[in-house]
């Protein structure tokens, strides 16, 4: 067939990490690859219970479709938690039901990028958003990063010298991939900047419920005054994946345009699993279950980081996030990650190599990887093997 498909299909590509999940299927594999949730931590009885209460009281409504916007109960449960926890104004209105967050990514693409427009993003940035906004005609600029964030001041010169900026997207919390925080000071500078030079402000932020050690940071959404920033959350890390509802937050009249988009797109979410998660919220201790799964991941974060102190070569480095799913690693300059995942992979272990965590390409000599879904003792296998791999290909 010689189909005339939409230009945007020639700058897309399959996404790395996806095809790389196809090779881990095989139960040998050891995979430090997906951002997978450690599924023995998922909550079945419960959400099973919650299933089954919300069949028996109101199976019609659930079986049935509901507003784009999505369940009431659920959508208040969100702003509330918002308002509580960082003294937000938030009601039910500034705030809609998505597919997972990288739902409200796609969305972003459709309400905000014209082809050629500029976002600006961290330098590496989440793969999937790339892949995300790249659909839509957006160019990348990578913004210097550091161990607390987007470095200002290079933040305030590619302003000032780059045309078509139309956003600035960001993961301030234990980043994917490298799995750093924003420090509180960059986060209102931010917001500063967003609010001086009117630039939306899109605040990815899946993993903020996964703070293992140090202080509570407040979203910079929290220090948006004209209200150009817009947040996502998740319930795909704190609850299951599987089910795929997260949301995405902000002013009200911005939220309407997504709206309007996400009926173009397939016009709502699930309405039984929206009621099942608000029963499951209104029936168990939501902070509970996150304790659980924090205590898991504190316990296999500490493990990864010992097992590499001890393991990989003094001139390989890697990050120590204090929350989230994942590590990054930076191996000598002359060294090519991809290369070094072919070997991996002979030996049944996997990762993402951080290549593709650049718009623009380059440090080939950087990975990631997840330590929230591998038991304990594969880890710790895992990690050793790799670091067996390392000192053969160095020598070669």
């Amino acid at each position: 067939m010689d189909l005339r498909y939409a230009e945007r299909m020639s700058h897309l590509k399959a996404s790395e990490i996806r095809e790389i999940l196809k090779i881990t299927q095989n139960p040998e594999v050891i995979s430090f690859a997906g951002g997978l949730p450690a599924p023995e931590l998922f909550p079945v009885k419960e959400i099973e219970t919650a299933s089954t209460a919300v069949l028996r009281r109101s199976g019609e409504t659930a079986l049935q479709y509901t507003t784009t916007e999505g369940y009431d109960p659920l959508r208040e449960w969100i702003a509330d938690r918002y308002n509580k926890r960082y003294g937000m104004h938030f009601d039910k209105d500034n705030v809609l039901i998505v597919h997972g967050s990288q739902q409200a990514l796609d969305l972003t693409g459709k309400v905000f990028i014209d082809p050629g427009d500029v976002i600006l993003c961290e330098s590496p940035t989440y793969l999937a958003a790339i892949t995300a906004f790249r659909a839509y005609g957006a160019d990348f600029v990578g913004v210097p990063t550091d161990d607390d964030g987007m470095i200002i001041s290079e933040l305030r010169r590619i302003i000032k010298d780059t045309k078509r900026i139309k956003a600035i997207y960001v993961i301030p919390n234990f980043q994917n991939p490298t799995g750093r925080t924003w420090s509180m000071e960059r986060r209102k500078e931010l917001a500063e900047i967003s609010a001086e030079n009117n630039i939306v402000v899109i605040e990815d932020d899946p993993y903020g419920e996964i703070r293992f050690e140090g202080e509570d940071i407040p979203p910079v959404k929290s220090f948006d005054g004209p209200g150009n920033v817009l947040i996502t959350g998740t319930f795909s890390k704190i609850l299951c994946p599987g089910f795929r509802i997260g949301w995405i937050a902000g002013d009200k009249d911005a939220i309407r345009k997504y709206v309007l988009t996400k009926q173009g797109a397939d016009l709502q979410c699930n309405t039984f699993v929206q009621m099942v998660i608000s029963e499951f919220l209104g029936t168990n201790d939501i902070d509970h279950h996150i304790r659980k799964i924090k205590d898991v991941y504190l316990k296999r974060r500490d493990l990864a980081v010992r097992t590499m102190e001890e393991n990989f070569p003094a001139d390989v480095t890697f990050t120590r996030p204090s929350g989230g799913l994942f590590a990054w690693v930076t191996l000598p300059e002359r060294m090519n990650s991809r290369d070094l995942l072919t070997k991996s992979l002979e030996e049944n272990v996997a990762f993402v190599p951080g290549g593709s965590f650049f718009p623009d390409g380059g440090h080939e000599n950087t990975f990631r990887i997840n330590f929230s879904n591998m038991p304990d003792e594969r880890i710790t296998e895992g990690l050793e093997r790799l670091a067996g791999v390392i000192r053969s290909y160095r020598q070669n």
